[in-house]
């Protein structure tokens, strides 16, 4: 005699998002967790900046290009070799703007960026052949910044989710690849 054996439960095929949403639902609070504790080191109330060093020497030679509209035939860029990531979380640089018609003329910022406060602040201007340090620099906002080149490098190389980026040179590799900036 035939006997027929109990059918095993017939399971569903788990759709592709389904098994996704799956992943975001435990992936998620983990990555808004170490968001939080990235900004909170960085938004501290107690927070205070690190002696700030005269500005650094550079070479227009080796300006990295940031991509922005041009205005008044002017590009602007940053020396790599000035790219420094401090302990309390601001990057410092040069950045340097210089014509693209007769004369060159070369203009050269020395700025901090603090990326978990979306501000800027700039320490000396050059003009000339010499540094002017600013008398008492202030912290301002990058949407709000005078100058659209700070937001655009910070956007584009120095900041990633409210952070700095972790070495300088993964900022020069956003630089140099702009498709890099996962």
């Amino acid at each position: 005699m035939f006997r027929l054996l109990p059918r095993a439960p017939r399971r569903r095929p788990t759709s592709f998002l389904h098994r996704a949403s799956r992943l975001l639902l435990v992936a998620l609070p983990a990555l808004a967790l170490a968001q939080a504790a990235s900004a909170q080191l960085f938004t501290d109330p107690d927070w205070k900046e690190s002696p700030v060093p005269p500005a650094p020497e550079f070479d227009v030679r080796r300006m990295l290009q940031i991509d922005m509209p041009r205005v008044y035939d002017l590009q602007y860029g940053v020396d790599p070799k000035t790219l420094v990531v401090t302990g309390d979380g601001v990057v410092r640089y040069v950045a340097i703007a210089k014509s693209t018609g007769p004369g060159a003329a070369v203009n050269a910022f020395y700025d901090g960026v603090r990326c978990a406060t979306g501000e800027i602040k700039t320490y000396a201007r050059y003009s000339g052949d010499s540094w002017h340090p600013v008398e008492n620099p202030e912290w301002a906002s990058l949407n709000l910044a005078k100058t659209r080149y700070s937001l655009a490098l910070a956007q584009q190389a120095l900041c990633r989710n409210g952070a700095p980026r972790a070495t300088a040179d993964e900022m020069v590799r956003a630089l140099r690849k702009p498709e890099y900036i996962n």
